[in-house]
């Protein structure tokens, strides 16, 4: 019974946060009180869009979205109106119904501190004290897990990290030395092959055909000085075999 108690108080004062800053707005109030949460929560996103820093379109889609039984996302809705909420009522309310939240989720410590913060917003509030009253019961029934058992384990779990860091970075440390020398390895043979190169280089190379420029020359010109010879020997006989005319033919 307490239970349902706690959560039909959700939207106790829808009303304190309706402003109507623009068209999308009161249309958003108008889809949520016919039930119709999911326009409820468009139009509100869209009221958002436009003025971002509005305390009474957060608080409510934070409604809406809750009514759409998705409690951990209103969560962050209610923590944004409470961002711009400029007067005590708004921060009042988005407190209130986060506590709600919590309490949805069994984090009754951050629930306690929730109806703690709307009690200071409005100390008059008797639903708020209610469920503050409550959160603080429900709290002495399930208290946190044990802080030290977690620790140990916590501490257990960082050794086991540290050991597993260690053994990894000594497979690195062995895989980049296996890196290394197989790099100077590959680095050794590429000097020999660079040296080998070189000596290549270094080592008279032969001329195409394999006939030397100069020698070349000296070839050219035997030939032509043997073909001068040969013309000479022909013009030669051709002057011997021709008559000499040592008279006018009358």
């Amino acid at each position: 019974m307490k239970q349902l108690l706690i959560y039909s108080l959700l939207l106790f004062s829808l009303a304190g946060f309706a402003q109507e800053t623009d068209k999308h707005l009161p249309k958003g109030n108008d889809a949520f009180e016919a039930k119709k949460y999911a326009d409820a929560e468009a139009d509100y996103r869209i009221s958002l869009s436009k003025t971002r820093k509005n305390p009474t379109a957060s608080y409510n889609l934070g409604n809406s979205i809750y009514r759409q039984n998705q409690a951990g996302e209103a969560k962050y809705s209610y923590l944004k109106a409470l961002e711009s909420a400029t007067d005590k009522p708004q921060k009042h309310q988005a407190f209130h119904n986060l506590g709600n939240v919590y309490m949805k989720e069994k984090n009754y410590t951050q629930a306690v501190e929730a109806y703690k913060n709307a009690l200071r917003n409005n100390p008059e509030d008797e639903q708020s004290r209610y469920n503050f009253a409550l959160a603080k019961k429900m709290l002495k029934e399930n208290p946190p897990k044990d802080d030290k058992k977690d620790k140990k384990k916590d501490k257990k779990d960082d050794k086991k990290d540290k050991d597993q860091d260690k053994k990894d970075d000594k497979k690195d440390q062995n895989k980049e030395k296996e890196k290394d020398q197989d790099n100077n390895k590959q680095g050794n043979q590429d000097k020999k092959d660079d040296q080998g190169k070189q000596d290549q280089q270094n080592q008279p190379q032969p001329k195409p055909g394999g006939i030397s420029k100069e020698r070349l020359q000296n070839l050219l010109e035997a030939v032509n000085n043997e073909e001068k010879k040969v013309q000479d020997k022909v013009n030669a006989k051709k002057v011997k075999g021709r008559p000499v005319q040592t008279e006018k033919d009358w």
